[in-house]
């Protein structure tokens, strides 16, 4: 018999937590009963996937950099890398202002769900921390992202998940020092890093076993703290609009790779498909790259010397989803709450978008705080900034969830792009957990 691909396997997990969950939100004690009994699962799984997550950015980062050979091969691959990241930023956000400027979602908001929102979420503590949070990236200046991006300290840096830009640049900086002080020199320290890179991907590949019950607890837990479905469903079209921006997304991804990879795109989407009902069941880019990072080079077949930049990049920098959804809902706000935009200010939410998503880190709940920062950038009233965010709090999470799927897809994609542009696109080499275990039991 056949065995049974993970992300099918991922998926029956996924499906029998959103069941299960329905199930228990019918019983009392039931929301609980899943929080104490069964979430730990999904958390424990989440923080072994941040636990890699740095380690493997180290060790593939400098065996990447380490294995060019040439520092122009490193600056060709960077500057294509930025490019295509921004322009598909671009396009996500284009494709979002079009659809809500066309479908007009916050018309169709009256007034009393309006109130009802604004009472139960605008003085809530996540939210006001998303505002508080935005207010101080915008105060430190336009530039400060370039000063974030260094580390005073690497072990500090190495020890926070939120600092991965400075372990890329201090993964980029080792690597190409690696390069400078010659092969003979260099390469003890490099055989340490390809060792760990190698044991790394052998601990995804472990960790992978617990996929499937893992999703399962955290679909679970999603369902039964979804909050008010009355409230849910009065912004029912509003989510649909942005779900709509995000599939459009998606077609353009498999567009890119059928015409420039030469690809087929349904293959693409199987191979890389663990890794985005991760990032659906996560909300979590960063949770989700050590697993984006084996589906690309094994799966795939793009080379480590791409994969090893392009996609930590990816993770921090590239966020076409969020971008997307930023787009939205700030016309949408506006929209409800009667605020008029002019032409020129969804030129603004273009640059700001695009500008707040380099600098957002790649974890859940990231995009309200880059929401904040393009409402203000287009002139939003400071005293409404709250009942704008509770406008579409309720939606947040599950809104997240689908646009952490872009954003993975987007860096999956961009990795095959500039894999197939400087001729590092080879063939599949898919591995195991058990490739070995016959040499140790």
């Amino acid at each position: 018999m056949k065995k049974l691909a993970l992300h099918w396997k991922i998926l029956i997990g996924m499906l029998l937590g959103v069941v299960f969950g329905f199930i228990m939100l019918q019983v009392d004690g039931g929301a609980e009963f899943v929080d104490k009994w069964i979430n730990w699962a999904g958390t424990i799984f989440v923080k072994l996937l941040k636990l890699i997550a740095i380690p493997l950015i180290l060790a593939s980062l400098i065996k990447g950099i380490s294995d060019l050979k040439d520092i122009s091969k490193f600056a060709n691959i960077g500057l294509r890398t930025i490019g295509i990241y921004v322009a598909t930023t671009v396009v996500a956000i284009t494709i979002g202002l079009l659809l809500v400027n066309v479908l007009q979602p916050g018309d169709g908001v009256s007034d009393e769900t309006i109130a009802k929102l604004t009472e139960t979420y605008a003085n809530d503590s996540s939210v006001q921390g998303k505002i508080t949070e935005a207010t101080r990236q915008k105060d430190s200046g336009p530039m400060q992202f370039l000063v974030d991006m260094v580390p005073e300290n690497v072990f500090m840096a190495l020890s926070n998940n939120k600092l991965m830009l400075q372990v890329i640049f201090f993964a980029i900086f080792l690597g190409i020092s690696m390069l400078l002080i010659g092969e003979e020199k260099a390469k003890p320290l490099k055989d340490i890093f390809d060792s760990l890179n190698d044991v790394v991907l052998k601990m995804v590949d472990l960790i992978m076993l617990t996929a499937p019950i893992a999703v399962f607890a955290l679909l679970a837990n999603v369902v039964v703290s979804s909050g008010d479905p009355e409230l849910l469903y009065a912004l029912l079209y509003y989510s649909l609009v942005v779900v709509v921006g995000l599939i459009l997304m998606v077609i353009f991804y498999l567009i890119l790779v059928a015409t420039i990879t030469r690809k087929n795109p349904i293959w693409f989407l199987q191979k890389i498909s663990p890794a985005q009902l991760l990032a659906f069941s996560t909300s979590s880019s960063a949770a989700t790259l050590p697993v984006t990072m084996e589906r690309v080079e094994e799966h795939i077949g793009v080379d480590k010397e791409v994969s090893s930049f392009v996609l930590p990049v990816g993770a921090t920098i590239n966020m076409d989803g969020t971008s997307l959804y930023q787009a939205v809902a700030t016309v949408f706000i506006a929209q409800a709450l009667g605020f008029d935009l002019t032409f020129a200010d969804q030129l603004i939410i273009v640059l700001t978008a695009l500008l707040a998503s380099i600098g957002s880190a790649a974890v859940p709940g990231a995009g309200m705080v880059m929401l904040v920062i393009v409402l203000e950038a287009v002139g939003f009233p400071a005293d409404k900034l709250a009942i704008g965010l509770a406008l579409i709090f309720a939606v947040d999470r599950p809104l997240d969830m689908c646009r952490t799927v872009i954003n993975v897809t987007g860096d999956a994609t961009v990795s095959m792009l500039v894999a197939k542009s400087v001729g590092k696109l080879g063939e599949p080499q898919p591995k195991e957990w058990d490739d070995h275990y016959d040499e140790v039991k």
